[in-house]
This record gives C-alpha cells, structure tokens and sequence, in this order.
C-alpha cells in the first residue's frame, strides 16, 4: 500500500519532469539549425581542414622518421 508520503514524491517527481521536458523543447526553438547550403559548407570545411592538418601530421612525421634514420 502507497502512503501519502510516496505518492506526494511521486507526483513532484514527474512534475520536475515535465518542466524539464517543457524546458528543453522551449531551448530547442530558440537553436539557429543551420540551412542545407550552410550545414554543406561547414562539412566542406571542416573535411578539408582536417585533411590539411592529417598532410601537415604526415610530412612531420615523414621527415623525424628520416632523421631518426640518418642518426641510427
């Protein structure tokens, strides 16, 4: 049997629930989502960014690796 206690717990419990729940859908209206043409471009930006930087990574290591060689 439920005393008054739990039942009380219970109801603010999903009260807090629901308010978070409202919560979240009120912030979710105010995202700016971005349009398709901007969602490409971003993408577009950030793959060619980190391809430059895997290159950049890649002759770094290239030339330490033919260091370490030249030394051993």
């Amino acid at each position: 049997m439920a005393t008054a206690k739990s039942v009380a717990n219970a109801e603010k419990f999903t009260g807090r629930v629901n308010r978070y729940f409202r919560g979240v859908l009120t912030e979710l209206k105010k995202v700016h989502w971005p349009t398709r043409q901007e969602l490409v471009t971003y993408t577009s930006v950030v793959l060619a960014s980190v391809f430059l930087v895997a290159i950049v990574i890649w002759l770094v290591d290239s030339v330490f690796s033919f260091l370490l060689e030249l030394i051993l």
